[in-house]
């Protein structure tokens, strides 16, 4: 990708980023010299919303990503739903490539972009936001020369994203919400220096981000198998190689920070208890029924089989309970 020549900050966030975009935008200058691009997790369905709702507060024109649209300077734009939002070429491009973190847009492929793309001139900020989303793609910004800043995580809704990415990476600035404004205006106006090089898996990974069809060996140039699978697909899940934080790919691309990937079957975990406990109530609930059913015809053999059946189901029951009780309090 060709290095482009304006500064572009990007900004990503999940809980809480919603009215923390609207508060610090908010105290922008009107002439910053930069293009802004926000990635903030949304659901895949509804109306795109929240172009408007930040243009109620920012002095910047705000307005939904349009795939291959010029990127501009003094002007806001935020990823549509379904959609990874990426800078090249000095345009914005919408990937359809697989989800990263259960997300699309996904605050990484954005961040990653930006770094290929605008090397010492492209500037991150992590909001608030829950797990660790961001964390990596903010560490590929800074290998690609950009300026890295976060939320002060005691200023965050929630302070997950923000401390997971100054574990990431050495992270330039953080600032509370109500300096963000004046600290972006202020980076943007500062001398740049040049751009090292982007790392190849750096840029491979903002290819699958915008739909590059990708199988095993492609995932062999970023990491190696581990035995673990893909909770979307099924399919065998690699450790890419370059960390903090630990993450995953699979065949397809899903991406997978460590933390999301434990969320997730912790989450797959707890709706298997609850099978478990639905059929082993049913299985006892049924067994009686039947032992009702076979005292009243005489069949006493029969119903003694079928309360001990009864009794045992209970206890499965109670121990299926007993184990999801202990999650909760875990």
């Amino acid at each position: 990708m060709q290095e482009s020549g304006d500064r572009v900050i990007c900004i990503g966030g999940s809980l809480g980023a919603i009215a923390a975009v609207m508060e610090f935008c908010g105290t922008l200058s009107r002439d910053i010299p930069a293009a802004i691009c926000v990635a903030i997790h949304t659901g895949a369905r509804g109306p795109n919303l929240l172009a408007e709702i930040f243009g109620k507060k920012c002095p910047l024109p705000f307005a939904i990503a349009a795939d291959e649209q010029k990127l501009e300077v003094g002007r806001a734009y935020v990823a549509p739903r379904d959609r990874h939002l990426i800078v090249r070429d000095g345009a914005l491009r919408l990937g359809i490539g697989p989800r990263e973190n259960l997300s699309r847009p996904a605050v990484d492929p954005l961040f990653r972009s930006v770094g290929v793309s605008h090397g010492s001139r492209a500037v991150g900020v992590v909001l608030t936001g829950l797990l660790d989303d961001g964390a990596a793609g903010l560490a590929d910004l800074k290998r690609c020369g950009g300026v890295t800043v976060v939320q002060n995580p005691g200023d965050a809704e929630a302070p997950d994203m923000p401390l997971a990415a100054l574990r990431a990476s050495d992270v330039d600035y953080r600032a509370p919400l109500h300096e963000l404004g004046s600290l972006l205006d202020k980076l943007v106006r500062m001398p740049f220096g040049p751009s090292p090089p982007a790392p190849a898996d750096v840029r491979f990974e903002v290819e699958i981000a915008l739909g590059r069809s990708i199988g095993a060996d492609d995932v062999a140039q970023l990491g190696d198998p581990a035995p673990l699978s893909c909770p979307d697909c099924g399919g065998v899940l690699s450790q890419v190689r370059r960390s903090p934080p630990l993450r995953f790919r699979c065949q397809v691309g899903h991406a997978y920070t460590a933390e999301w990937l434990e969320s997730k079957q912790e989450t797959s975990v707890d709706e298997a208890l609850r099978v478990a406990l639905r059929i082993a109530e049913e299985r006892a609930m049924l067994a009686r029924k039947m032992a009702a059913e076979a005292r009243q015809e005489g069949r006493n053999a029969a119903a003694l089989l079928f309360e001990k059946t009864a009794k045992e189901s209970r206890a499965h029951v109670e121990t299926v309970r007993n184990a999801i009780g202990g999650r909760c309090k875990t």
